[in-house]
């Protein structure tokens, strides 16, 4: 997959004249969705969709230390009911270190510390993404931001004229760092995640208007809806298009 086409097309930050978005047009209108019990098989060495962990094996690094204080007062809203590990949140709380500054989510029982386990009684997954839902939230005001963003995943490229390009993506391997490669399996290389009844741009449009703000997301909508009506179709991601052998790479394939 890194050697698939992509397209890209470029928004302006309105009143930047030195900052743009530079946007995957390929990711962002596929059809992904998270699969979270629905297929999904975990980012282990291995496969392992029983335990339920989804991408929740390995904790969430905040992103700074606004993320971390809001966080922490949603966990003190949750309750018993809600959240599996509550008492080892309050008696530890809901953060450990990583190196000098690094913060992320604590780890119990080799997951994070907010992940509900199979056979909780309020059902498997996040519980600050359960109390989102039960709460009448949207779940970017209650987990941590690289949570709610994934699998979107926007990063700072500084050019040479000195302006800023912030460019948006899907959180690849890459973005885990040399750990990624040795997952087993991960979403948005997978077509059994590419089965959304929407759009990412369109299902995921208040995770992108948080990261981008109204205008730019504005814009890029209206470019992707004159794209979707008027053709020609942006180029389809390389994970939701399954690869078919012809007769002579079947054949090839069986003999391997």
């Amino acid at each position: 997959m890194a050697g698939a086409a992509r397209e890209w097309v470029t928004i302006p930050v309105p009143g930047k004249e030195s900052s743009r978005w530079e946007c995957d047009v390929t990711f962002l209108a596929s059809p992904w969705t998270c699969i979270f019990g629905a297929g999904c098989q975990g980012v282990l060495t291995e496969p392992a969709p029983e335990l339920g962990h989804g991408c929740c094996s390995y904790g969430a690094w905040f992103t700074g230390k606004a993320d971390l204080k809001r966080v922490e007062r949603v966990a003190k809203d949750l309750t018993d009911g809600e959240w599996q590990f509550r008492s080892v949140g309050l008696a530890k709380g809901i953060a450990a270190k990583v190196g000098k500054e690094g913060r992320r989510t604590r780890l119990v029982d080799d997951a994070c510390i907010f992940l509900n386990r199979p056979g909780f009684p309020a059902g498997p997954g996040c519980a600050l993404h359960q109390h989102a839902i039960r709460t009448g939230r949207h779940f970017v005001e209650t987990k941590p931001d690289v949570c709610w963003q994934l699998p979107l995943r926007a990063r700072d490229r500084e050019e040479e004229d000195g302006s800023t390009t912030h460019v948006l993506s899907e959180f690849s391997r890459q973005g885990w760092g040399e750990g990624g490669e040795e997952f087993a399996w991960w979403c948005t290389e997978a077509s059994e995640a590419f089965v959304g009844a929407e759009p990412v741009y369109r299902s995921q449009e208040r995770e992108l208007r948080e990261m981008m703000g109204d205008a730019p997301y504005d814009a890029l909508a209206a470019y992707l809806d004159a794209r979707g009506a008027a053709g020609p179709p942006p180029l389809p991601h390389p994970a939701a298009r399954p690869v078919a052998l012809g007769s002579t790479r079947r054949r090839q394939a069986d003999l391997t």
